[in-house]
């Protein structure tokens, strides 16, 4: 049983405060003591089941893991689940199947989440966002990351639990990672890398979710009630599958320097080059914090009188099959313009 005490905040907050701060090998320790934490609970023979970095508190000397979430609300739905969506391991959200494994999933989230700095996912935690989790689409590596701690963070995260470590063997290799750099690595290496992951971030495509993003997921970012139907047996991804995920993401990872500059105007466009169409992308903001992005069908053939059709991305009707984002090239210079 762990013992509770009163702490600073939470894991998320402690990242979100702290991050630029934190030299890998700061970050290999606190995975690590996550882990030594999750190690006691399975050794009792028990699953956490809501594994996530808002129930890990913190401060800079302890860590510990609360809210095991053994029952969820007395009043939960059968033939549903509860916790965060986003750390709830694919097999859970399809079979309602918790086991050891699906507490190493979202130990594998936690991991990029401690690499990046923020919460993984960033948006609304719906029945599209679960379909992406099921499909294998997972969070891009962030540039700079050990290789050993990716290899490890993405067995974690695989979507047949079978193939997953267990938590020993992974506080094992996670235990042996931190020794290499207490042995090998000084601050000065340690803080010089950090720094060019942190400027490979400004000045790619690759950018940490912008702020308002953030704080929009920590006020929505509750463990809650989920129920989903007909939903396909989990699988992983194909790197080109997962490649194009990542490409069309960007309404997500927006710089806050862009969101200023789409508020003062009033159309941004972006056009995605696709089999006869070509995608025109409006943004428009509702609201302090919410960032509205709809795609409008646009025909090549200029004869062509029809009405457009609008689309809204947060929706999936039947009709809108034939829009297939993943297979458009696009070229984000547009929203610079």
């Amino acid at each position: 049983m762990l013992v509770m005490f009163e702490l600073d905040n939470n894991l998320r907050e402690y990242l979100h405060q702290n991050h630029n701060k934190l030299t890998w090998k700061r970050r290999i320790h606190i995975i690590y003591h996550i882990l030594y934490g999750v190690s006691r609970i399975h050794k009792e023979k028990a699953i956490h089941r809501d594994l996530h970095s808002g129930n890990i508190l913190f401060n800079d000397v302890n860590i510990r893991i609360s809210d095991l979430g053994f029952c969820g609300p007395a009043d939960k739905p059968l033939n549903s689940i509860y916790g965060n969506l986003p750390y709830i391991a694919p097999e859970v959200i399809v079979k309602m199947k918790y086991s050891f494994a699906s507490d190493v999933y979202s130990i594998g989230m936690l991991m990029w989440e401690i690499s990046s700095g923020q919460p993984p996912f960033v948006y609304k935690h719906n029945y599209d966002l679960a379909l992406k989790i099921i499909n294998g689409m997972r969070p891009r590596i962030i540039p700079g990351t050990p290789l050993k701690y990716k290899e490890l963070m993405e067995q974690c995260w695989d979507a047949d639990p079978t193939k997953r470590p267990d938590i020993f063997d992974l506080w094992d290799e996670i235990r042996s990672l931190y020794r290499s750099y207490l042995i090998n690595e000084n601050e000065e290496q340690q803080t010089n890398n950090i720094t060019s992951i942190d400027n490979f971030q400004l000045n790619t495509n690759f950018s940490i979710s912008s702020t308002n993003s953030i704080n929009s997921f920590f006020r929505n970012s509750s463990s809650r009630v989920y129920y989903f139907k007909d939903l396909p047996e989990p699988r992983n991804a194909t790197k080109e599958e997962q490649e194009d995920y990542h490409s069309i993401q960007f309404d997500f990872d927006l710089q806050d320097d862009m969101i200023t500059e789409v508020k003062d105007e009033s159309n941004k466009r972006i056009y995605f080059n696709g089999n006869e169409l070509f995608y025109e992308l409006f943004i428009s903001i509702e609201g302090q914090d919410d960032l509205t992005i709809n795609l409008k069908k646009v025909k090549l053939d200029n004869n062509d009188n029809d009405d457009d059709e609008i689309y809204n991305p947060n929706f999936h009707p039947e009709e809108q099959d034939e829009l297939k984002v993943s297979d458009c090239k696009m070229d984000l210079n547009y929203l610079l313009n």
